[in-house]
């Protein structure tokens, strides 16, 4: 971040509590977050399903350890100046290891996190064979990840999976549970249709999640209807990590068919917007001004002693 005072937490926070809709499309790496950045988002959601696909080439059963994520989401962090909003799976274990895994991930630069109500090892939300942990067990983890906090803005939000495995009635109970927990938003998994979710935003008090999924195999979820219903912010987690793994396919197919680089040019970045989003000026900017006071103060006679 450019400024040691600033807190990501504080700045999410403000543009959740904003009138109109967030959208944080979704980082799988550092590059595509400054793809992001530079179109002009405010904010950005970084998740398990896309760094266990962009980091491991698997899909996402639970196997990244708290290390690998909070090492992944700290590049995500420092490449950009917005909030990066993070996937925390369960915490990662008990009480202890949500502690650690609050402290990290704030130590990493995001701005807040989710933790969901799986057993461990979880599940990606849209495959099947999803089990619970008790309402009690995952009251007790939201009251420790908000006692590990270090910036009180630091945002937290308590997912649900109940819905497809127990139904939109044991969802909403959850969801009213865990606020009165003390979470600040929640997210309900599986929500895909507008009427779940505004019944969701009816009968759950307090900010609310929306997840537009192409993991899910798309949804119908409208952004102007998921706005009226009462949603808050809404992420978009596999949105460029398969619009990057389709590009790739694609280029590399025609190259293997026409072993010619000719029909794919049009298909590539140009190098020039390339070295604009990874700021290639502004680097050797500050590399001349480094070189040039360093020149500057070798250039003067030392004093006698």
């Amino acid at each position: 971040m450019s400024s040691a005072s600033f807190s990501p937490g504080k700045r999410l926070r403000e543009l959740i509590a904003a009138p109109a809709l967030l959208l944080m499309p979704g980082a799988y790496d550092a590059l595509s977050a400054r793809i992001i950045a530079a179109h002009g988002f405010e904010a950005i959601f970084a998740g398990g399903y896309a760094a266990t696909g962009a980091l491991l080439g698997e899909p996402d059963l639970g196997q990244m350890t708290m290390h690998d994520y909070a090492d992944h989401y700290g590049r995500i962090a420092q490449a950009v100046d917005i909030p990066v909003f993070v996937d925390a799976d369960t915490g990662f274990g008990g009480t202890r290891n949500v502690r650690r895994t609050v402290r990290a991930f704030e130590r990493a630069g995001a701005a807040g996190l989710f933790i969901e109500d799986q057993t461990f090892p979880k599940r990606c939300g849209y495959l099947s064979g999803k089990t619970l942990v008790p309402v009690e067990e995952m009251i007790a983890k939201i009251k420790a990840a908000l006692d590990a906090r270090r910036d009180d803005a630091f945002l937290l939000a308590a997912r649900t999976d109940a819905l497809g495995v127990e139904g939109i009635e044991a969802a909403i109970e959850r969801g009213r549970l865990y606020i009165e927990a003390g979470a600040d938003m929640i997210f309900v998994q599986g929500a895909d249709t507008i009427e779940d979710f505004r019944r969701i935003c009816r009968e759950v008090p307090g900010p609310q999640l929306a997840n537009v999924s192409q993991a899910g195999g798309g949804t119908g979820l409208d952004l102007a209807a998921l706005e009226a219903a009462g949603a808050a912010a809404v992420i978009f987690p596999s949105l460029a990590l398969y619009a990057a793994a389709q590009a790739v396919d694609t280029v590399i197919t025609a190259l293997e068919r026409d072993r010619s680089l000719h029909a794919i040019e049009a298909r590539l970045m140009a190098h020039s917007r390339y070295d604009e989003i990874v700021g290639v000026a502004e680097e050797i900017a500050l590399q001349e001004r480094y070189d040039i006071q360093a020149r500057r103060l070798a250039g003067r006679k030392a004093p006698r002693v």
